[in-house]
């Protein structure tokens, strides 16, 4: 009779440290506070129940000023720059990955990920320029002796549909992590599974160096 000899659990891999977990927990309560406060500027139902529309103002404005610190602050820990890098590189296995998603492949094989796969690279890159437009609108509106009508009436047009877009991309992005416990999991503690790892971001193991 043999006995069953059971493969010892393998140790967790380390995906963020300090400062990513930070900058993103930062960065996604200020979005988050310019999303509700939007709505409660734009959306009658909203507006009724909270009422101070200068307060919420006054907070949506000052939250949006403020979107872009946690990056900024950032900057200092050379592991958020080292994962700027990666989110910042596009390389052959990244139209791979593009080519099978708007193919609607989900074979693992067919979709090849570094640290990031490209799905995350593209949301980086657009949610990053949207949060700049939406800054440079906002400001324009703020200011208003500063500049002509014109350019008011623009940037307040562009602002409000750069808003309900964010907002729907946002949800997806929630969505997505909703559907996965195990990239939520590395944002909250830093670790996740070795087999995930394997998995889901199989060239990170093998040609990115862990921060």
């Amino acid at each position: 009779m043999r006995l069953r000899v059971d493969a010892p659990p393998q140790a967790p891999v380390r995906r963020f440290g300090r400062s990513q977990k930070w900058v993103h927990r930062a960065t996604a309560a200020l979005m988050g506070v310019c999303v509700v406060t939007a709505a409660c500027l734009y959306v009658p139902q909203f507006a009724e129940l909270v009422g101070r529309r200068e307060l919420v103002v006054r907070v949506h404005e000052w939250a949006g000023l403020a979107l872009p610190v946690p990056v900024l602050v950032g900057l200092v820990s050379r592991a958020f720059r080292a994962d700027l890098g990666f989110l910042n590189r596009f390389g052959p296995h990244d139209r791979v990955w593009l080519r099978a998603a708007l193919r609607r492949d989900k074979r693992r094989a067919a979709r090849p990920a570094g640290k990031f796969n490209a799905g995350q690279k593209v949301y980086a890159a657009w949610i990053a320029g949207a949060s700049l437009v939406m800054l440079g609108t906002g400001l324009l509106m703020w200011f208003t002796h500063l500049t002509p009508i014109q350019w008011r009436t623009s940037a307040t047009f562009v602002h409000d549909w750069l808003a309900l877009s964010i907002g729907i991309v946002l949800a997806g992005h929630i969505g997505m992590a909703l559907g996965d416990p195990e990239a939520r999991r590395g944002l909250r503690t830093g670790s996740v599974s070795r087999e995930w790892a394997e998995r889901e971001h199989p060239l990170w193991r093998r040609g990115e160096r862990l921060p």
